[in-house]
């Protein structure tokens, strides 16, 4: 992984209106309490549910009961009887994750914007060993629970890193070696035939737009995923998570 230190700590990409994200549920607290670089603000929760955790020292607690903590996310979110305020944290830079182990893989997401997508991508990079998500600064979610909750703990352990400019951040991966794989339902050849030995930066565009023209200009090769045709399509997530794995079986790591 990326050093986790070495990040842009002028800016923090997250706050929504003004809002610091909250996050609920089992997974995503207890590996915010286990990430040291995560700033927590508070923890309510029920007695029950806080019973089972190590809670960091120093942070304010509060015991609530469930209708209570329903009152402080989104509705109708598992909370699972814990709730905390975080700050977002530090951005990561993309040259810090270009310079670590070229053999995992980068996801680039191209304008998918939808929180359960984004988490649901971050752990299958975590599964999978994936160094990095990046995205595009003005259109990608916020950190927020439904992120950190999709995401079931990946948010604090895969690095995502915010770029201005998506066509640059390609050009800089290609600059340090990396193989750009535009996933494209059109392309010709299947993901298995264009796979190389070297490292490989795995772009994918939104459900429905796909990738964008020059993003997709920016790509050494597009690729598809060989399904039926019986569907259109597939979910960007399931498509993510198909082609890390395929990408860990291509490299014997299975």
């Amino acid at each position: 992984m990326a050093k986790r230190g070495a990040r842009n700590r002028n800016r923090k990409a997250g706050l929504e209106g003004g809002k610091f994200p909250r996050f609920w549920g089992t997974h995503a607290c207890e590996a915010a309490f286990n990430n040291p670089e995560r700033q927590i603000r508070w923890i309510r929760g029920t007695r029950e549910a806080l019973a089972q955790f190590d809670l960091p020292s120093g942070i304010p607690v509060e015991f609530a009961d469930v209708a209570d903590l329903a009152r402080l996310v989104a509705r109708d979110a598992p909370h699972q009887g814990i709730v905390i305020e975080v700050e977002p944290l530090d951005d990561m830079l993309l040259d810090d994750v270009l310079s670590g182990d070229p053999l995992r893989p980068l996801v680039v997401l191209d304008q998918v914007t939808d929180p359960h997508n984004v988490g649901a991508i971050f752990r299958s990079a975590a599964a999978f060993d994936a160094a990095a998500i990046i995205t595009q600064d003005r259109h990608a979610p916020p950190e927020s629970g439904t992120v950190a909750k999709a995401a079931s703990g990946a948010l604090e352990v895969v690095p995502w890193v915010r770029v201005v400019n998506l066509s640059r951040a390609l050009e800089e991966m290609a600059e340090a070696g990396y193989w750009r794989i535009g996933l494209a339902g059109e392309a010709e050849d299947t993901l298995a035939q264009v796979l190389g030995a070297g490292p490989v930066a795995l772009v994918l565009g939104a459900e429905g737009e796909g990738l964008r023209h020059n993003v997709a200009g920016h790509c050494d090769v597009l690729a598809r995923l060989p399904i039926s045709s019986a569907m259109e399509s597939l979910n960007v997530s399931n498509a993510a998570a198909i082609s890390l794995y395929a990408i860990r079986m291509d490299r014997g790591e299975g």
